[in-house]
């Protein structure tokens, strides 16, 4: 049976928000080891975040354009579920670390998603997410019509979403994942606990929506997601 819709929120820097990230219901949170970021977090302060999630609660770990220390730092350190990588990055450098991983996508105007998709066909998935100044977290979506049908990958929604838009952006883009980090903010880098529970809460609820209208039997859904696998799972920096 097909999985319902993974939810991640990224860019967790106190216990505060992992807790309240994972009472909310997300089935992942990523930790942002770009330093430029507000959201940055040190390997040591990521194992210790990683450690208050609760069993099948997903570590991800957001890399843009790293040195190999740093991630191999990060990997001795935190028990990382899945890898994320936000910037220039091989196929190579994604695939030598032996580990499943996210590869996202920086969404410009007649992008071609397909041999993009294709060059990276070793990833979980792929992370669509607006073009900013930087690496993701400027909060702006992209022109949702430029996902084409048929991607070979799951896809994973990211880019200005927030409680109100994303029922509006799971309709019409129907995605395998949602990932969120500026849109649960009340300032840049610092998390709404309430933001994060309305994110999720909407997300759920237009999922089920979806899952109903789909099927010939109710409750059951027929869209393609993600695996079930809890690292099958991922933001924007």
């Amino acid at each position: 049976m097909n999985c319902p819709l993974k939810i991640k929120i990224c860019g967790l820097t106190s216990v505060e928000d992992v807790d309240a990230a994972a009472a909310a219901g997300a089935d992942a949170v990523g930790f942002v080891f770009y330093r430029q970021s507000p959201r940055y977090v040190s390997p040591r302060m990521a194992a210790a975040l990683a450690r208050r999630l609760p069993p099948l609660v997903s570590a991800v770990g957001l890399f843009v354009n790293a040195a190999a220390a740093d991630i191999e730092a990060a990997l001795a350190a935190v028990p990382l579920n899945l890898l994320q990588f936000h910037g220039d990055e091989s196929p190579e450098e994604c695939e030598r670390w032996q580990r499943p991983y996210i590869r996202a996508v920086r969404v410009t105007p007649g992008m071609n998603f397909l041999p993009y998709a294709r060059r990276f066909a070793s990833a979980r998935a792929l992370l669509l997410d607006a073009f900013v100044e930087g690496y993701g977290g400027g909060g702006k979506t992209f022109d949702w019509s430029l996902i084409p049908s048929g991607l070979p990958l799951p896809l994973i929604l990211s880019g200005g979403l927030t409680p109100e838009n994303v029922g509006e952006a799971i309709r019409r883009t129907r995605p395998a994942a949602v990932d969120v980090s500026s849109g649960v903010e009340s300032a840049k880098g610092v998390k709404d606990h309430r933001r994060m529970a309305d994110f999720v809460a909407a997300a759920r609820a237009e999922d089920r929506r979806q899952r109903v209208e789909d099927s010939p039997l109710p409750g059951v859904k027929t869209h393609p997601q993600i695996q079930s696998d809890p690292q099958s799972l991922t933001t924007d920096p």
